[in-house]
């Protein structure tokens, strides 16, 4: 038994606590027992409430960390994009130029530019888009536009590697077609387009594969 007064243990059927004085009985320390007991259980149900909090914290912790892990691990892959187009071909170049006057070879040279610069992107050069294509070709009598074809054939065979490709036609083969191919009845630059169309696919299509985008 227990002193209600001092908390002090009672050995025996004690009437008075030997170490305040206070008298005992049993049912003050039936109660003194039961709360006790309610205390006791109290701590318990504290320890386990603290215990799992530290439980879910443990847990939630444990998932933010993972979830950094995996952000980190992601940072290295490359980015998972839109897919860039690999269908081209010379004759829909050919027909839609002249069904559209002209208009569509335009949209072609636009987009022909913006997947070669998606694609080769990190090579330290940038093929011109549409407006730098139209105004200096303009400017130039059409010169830029020789040189757009050429540099663009040049990045296409100097990327390739890149992608575990080799393309044996470089700007010069482009240009050569483009210059001296109008006397084998004018289908030279046709040619010419025609390695650019088919180099680009290549390209393209490499870089759809290892983005995962096909």
């Amino acid at each position: 038994m227990f002193c209600v007064n001092c908390g002090s243990k009672v050995e025996g059927n004690e009437k008075i606590c030997p170490n305040c004085g206070a008298p005992i009985n049993a049912n003050n320390n039936n109660n003194a027992n039961y709360n006790t007991n309610n205390s006791n259980e109290g701590f318990n149900n504290f320890t386990n409430s603290v215990n799992h909090a530290f439980d879910n914290a443990e847990q939630s912790l444990g998932s933010a960390v993972n979830d950094v892990k995996q952000s980190f691990n992601n940072a290295g892959q490359p980015y998972r994009g839109e897919a860039l187009n690999t269908n081209r071909s010379l004759l829909g170049y050919i027909v839609l130029s002249i069904i559209t006057c002209g208009i569509y070879s335009y949209y072609f040279i636009y987009k022909l530019a913006y997947d070669v610069n998606i694609a080769c992107d990190g090579d330290g050069e940038k093929t011109g888009g549409l407006v730098a294509f139209i105004v200096l070709s303009f400017i130039t009598c059409g010169i830029y536009a020789l040189i757009w074809y050429y540099k663009l054939g040049n990045r296409l065979a100097e990327n390739a590697p890149r992608y575990n490709l080799h393309f044996s036609e470089n700007g010069t083969t482009i240009l050569m077609w483009y210059l001296f191919g109008v006397l084998l009845c004018g289908i030279g630059p046709f040619i010419a387009m025609h390695i650019l169309i088919k180099n680009t696919n290549k390209i393209c299509s490499a870089y759809n594969y290892s983005r995962g985008l096909i």
